[in-house]
């Protein structure tokens, strides 16, 4: 996949092993986990998730992106593309881990990714695309109905424990 530039110069693509640390800062910085996990630091990050890095990668079904802004990594967000047997076997776009840098929230980056994504998944024939979201994050359901997302159903999740 080759980047897209928006018309306020963000660059989506592909992830790159280069890019690990700082997605997963990303996301670190805005989690709301239920186990504490050791994510790195600097540009060493935890070898968990170079390999989830590499699984993740190797599978065509599935997008790490980032988005780019003048060299930084200031948005990441992971699509996976699910075959379901529902819509006549049609093909449902999960999108897991959305997150833009606290100081540029509000520019229209996370806006221009989510409008990439959706992009996408009509382009790959998808009949759904979803994803969850904390109950705790109501501006980023705030923005994710903006986006036209619909809360229609109530999400349920079976903690097994840390690896």
């Amino acid at each position: 996949m080759s980047g897209t530039t928006t018309a306020g110069g963000l660059v989506i693509r592909a992830a790159r092993r280069a890019d690990l640390p700082a997605v997963v800062a990303l996301i670190a910085a805005d989690a709301i986990r239920e186990v504490a996990e050791d994510v790195g630091t600097g540009e060493e990050v935890a070898p968990e998730y170079v390999a989830a890095f590499e699984e993740i990668t190797a599978d065509p079904q599935a997008l790490l992106l980032v988005g780019e802004l003048d060299g930084r990594v200031v948005a990441t967000c992971q699509v996976n593309f699910q075959r379901h047997l529902i819509y006549h076997g049609g093909l449902i776009a999960q999108v897991e881990s959305v997150r833009t840098a606290a100081d540029l929230r509000g520019r229209g980056i996370g806006t221009a990714l989510m409008e990439w994504v959706i992009a996408e998944a009509r382009r790959r024939g998808a009949v759904r695309l979803q994803l969850t979201s904390n109950a705790a994050r109501v501006a980023a359901h705030r923005f994710y109905e903006r986006l036209g997302f619909v809360a229609s159903h109530v999400g349920m999740k079976l903690y097994l424990g840390a690896p």
